[in-house]
């Protein structure tokens, strides 16, 4: 079969389209031939070795796969040959065929896409767990959101609405805050001036609930602009900058810095990622959250894909096609 396939840690474009062995049904594995594949930020600080891990040479990168089972290991009792699945995955996912522990993998319903099953993984799964689990957001209160355009800032308006919140989308050009403003934000802005912004949209008062993947500059606007009893949200670093906090401002303003690693999450927590995942794809049947994808691009084609999303070039969800 076909994979993409990282031999060294590097430049996203020194990804390699080429054969590799195909999974074997053993034990609990659960063989999925792969309908569309989802592209995620660490996918690329992975194959560059910018990420918290990292796999042994050569690998497979990609988190997410949908697909129909092909063949099921000996100790499989939850799905079949034949049934639509999903799985989440440390890496393995850019492939025709992906092996997949059953643990991981769970059966999608009837008007669930391939595509949006994708995007509800990493992308919707990381802001519900932030928002829920992490900030605990309250009906009411202020929720800002940085990379309001991404899929996972796409995702904390549409969550931070159903929970209640008054929704601050913020992105960098027009069209990717029509595209927040479109997810349901209530008010949307640049990053120009952040912390004189956020002061005159919430009136002096602050944010209640800030959520970061940008980190830079723009986190220390964010970092000013709390609410009394707020809560910053460190998601990630998609400007490439980590940012230095002077813990001083924590203790003045009286707000929390409260870190999201959503992937730890799923392997700590197993139990709570399931009945997330089984209230987002309640609210996605239901009509209430709706993941915006992109487009569809072929397997052969991740490297470009890849650099797009690095950077930050992407309006909601990008998919690989084998």
């Amino acid at each position: 079969m076909k994979a993409i396939v990282a031999r060294e840690y590097g430049p996203v474009e020194k990804l390699d389209y080429a054969d590799w062995p195909e999974p074997e049904a053993k034990g609990s594995t659960v063989v999925i031939a792969a309908d569309a594949i989802g592209v995620n930020f660490p996918d690329g600080l992975l194959v560059q070795g910018l990420y918290q891990m990292k796999p042994a040479l050569p690998f497979v990168p990609g988190m997410e796969v949908a697909g129909t089972v092909t063949a099921i290991g000996p100790d499989v009792r939850s799905v079949k040959p034949g049934d639509r699945v999903a799985a989440l995955s440390s890496i393995g996912a850019y492939a025709e065929k992906v092996g997949a522990p059953e643990a991981t993998v769970m059966k999608l319903p009837t008007g669930l896409s391939s595509e949006d099953a994708c995007a509800l993984m990493c992308g919707y799964g990381t802001s519900h767990h932030a928002l829920k689990q992490r900030a605990r957001l309250r009906p009411g209160e202020t929720l800002c959101v940085l990379g309001a355009s991404g899929v996972t800032g796409i995702a904390a308006v549409q969550i931070g609405k159903i929970m209640g919140a008054t929704v601050i989308g913020v992105a960098s050009s027009e069209e990717k805050r029509a595209t927040a403003q479109q997810a349901g934000a209530d008010i949307v802005i640049g990053y120009e001036n952040l912390k004189e912004r956020l002061k005159e949209v919430t009136g002096g008062k602050g944010v209640d609930v800030a959520f970061d993947p940008v980190g830079g500059a723009a986190f220390d606007g964010l970092s000013r602009s709390m609410a009394w009893d707020g809560r910053l949200l460190v998601i990630g670093f998609a400007s490439g900058t980590i940012p230095q906090f002077p813990v001083n401002l924590a203790l003045v303003k009286g707000f929390s810095i409260v870190g999201v690693f959503w992937g730890a999450f799923t392997q700590k927590e197993p139990k709570t990622y399931t009945e997330n995942m089984q209230e987002l794809i309640g609210w996605y049947l239901a009509g209430k959250v709706k993941p915006v994808i992109e487009g569809t691009y072929p397997l052969s084609g991740a490297s470009d894909v890849l650099k797009r999303v690095l950077g930050r070039g992407a309006v909601g969800k990008l998919i690989l096609k084998p």
